[in-house]
């Protein structure tokens, strides 16, 4: 089911951003994840109360996509101006902040202060994870601007979670790379999400640190110096998290350590449904083919992407890193996710589910040209011979001179 929102044609003079209220929804649905403790609070004990908001996001927002189904209107490029310039769409971002920072802190006090089954306990930590992800998103958005209080804010925002290397690492590893095989942030044909995560979650960091290092060592700066904005952020982490447990004691480190693992883990599971399988052309001189809009998997869902800041329209966020999200484009066959990322999240979960549903859409997507397919080496052979997929010249060549 498709559904195009009521756009007035191509005029730029006379569009309205009709989804304009509802990108409200960004910031509500962090918010919701304290409805398990405030009903507890509230004499409402009952454990679907701690498990409410966990349904909501990965069971709700996939059957609301399903109905509403998809968005495919554009602005007109010649509103785009307007649209960027909108301060509205900016304080929506900013609004975000507190919402994501208090609940937090409400949460943890929360799980540290009262004695809960194990299940209930588990599932606020999950859950609060969880909204630690709509922080990173957050953070993606900002700190893809230009100036610098966007920048810092999501910088300060991804501390929250103990991931202050993130817009380092996007930036300037991801975008750079992103589609390759060198890519860690770019899961392979093949692969599992679990073992994505192993590699996908260290190299980030370490890519970041390294990618810091040669900054500073270009303005002649150490890499311990303050300058370095892993190190920023880390300091803000050690504040928070150290304050926490020295107020509340060292029941806060494993409700902490948890909390800190899932909002990471929703990133490492964006990041591998955003690629999955798709490369980049290597040319001649060694050097791969400009990023376009095909090397993204996209998805025009419309309740997923209005909690995500159209994240989801991945294809020209790569294409055009620096427009904002009510900017963002779809365009014609591209690759396309079935269901927005809450769903292709549970998908991804489960792996033989998550290839079933997404092998054969990489080969539909890239035409079978093996080429640009970015596959696990391990599993290159098995899929070539399931796919009835056969070894390109240059990869002929290739298995040769090997």
């Amino acid at each position: 089911m498709s559904t195009v929102l009521p756009l007035h044609a191509q005029d730029p003079a006379s569009y309205r951003d009709r989804k304009k209220a509802m990108w409200l929804l960004s910031v509500m649905a962090p918010a919701a994840v304290v409805i398990g403790p405030v009903a507890y609070l509230q004499g409402y004990t009952h454990p679907l109360w701690f498990f409410a908001s966990l349904i909501a996001f990965y069971i709700g927002i996939p059957l609301m996509d399903a109905i509403m189904g998809e968005d495919l209107s554009n602005p007109p490029e010649a509103a785009v101006p307007r649209l960027e310039a909108d301060g509205y769409y900016r304080w929506i971002n900013y609004a975000v902040v507190p919402v994501l920072w208090c609940s937090l802190l409400f949460n943890v006090v929360f799980l540290a202060t009262h004695d809960l089954p194990w299940y209930s306990w588990l599932a606020t930590t999950i859950v609060t994870g969880s909204m630690l992800g709509f922080g990173l998103n957050l953070s993606h958005e900002l700190g893809h601007k230009k100036d610098w209080i966007g920048r810092k804010m999501g910088l300060f925002n991804s501390a929250l979670g103990g991931y202050g290397h993130f817009s380092i690492e996007h930036n300037r590893g991801h975008h750079r790379h992103v589609a390759t095989p060198e890519d860690p942030a770019s899961s392979k044909m093949g692969e599992t999400i679990y073992r994505f995560m192993f590699r996908e979650l260290p190299g980030a960091f370490f890519r970041a640190w390294d990618l810091e290092t040669e900054r500073l060592d270009r303005l002649g700066k150490s890499v311990w110096s303050i300058d370095n904005e892993i190190v920023q952020a880390g300091l803000v982490t050690a504040l928070l998290y150290g304050g926490l447990t020295w107020a509340f004691g060292t029941q806060m480190i494993p409700i902490l350590a948890v909390v800190a693992f899932w909002g990471a883990f929703q990133l490492t599971s964006a990041n591998y449904i955003e690629h999955y399988g798709l490369s980049r052309l290597k040319k001649a001189d060694g050097r791969y083919e400009h990023c376009q809009p095909h090397h993204s998997w996209n998805s025009n869902h419309i309740v997923s992407n209005l909690v995500v800041f159209h994240l989801q329209r991945h294809s020209d966020h790569h294409a055009n890193p620096t427009r904002s999200y009510q900017s963002l484009r779809n365009f014609p066959e591209l690759p396309t996710l079935p269901s927005g990322y809450f769903g292709m999240f549970l998908a991804a979960y489960v792996p033989p589910i998550w290839f079933a549903v997404m092998d054969k859409r990489v080969i539909a997507a890239t035409g079978g040209e093996v080429d640009r397919i970015n596959f696990l080496p391990a599993k290159r052979a098995k899929l070539m011979r399931q796919f009835g997929l056969k070894e390109s010249s240059a990869g002929q060549a290739a298995a040769k001179q090997a």
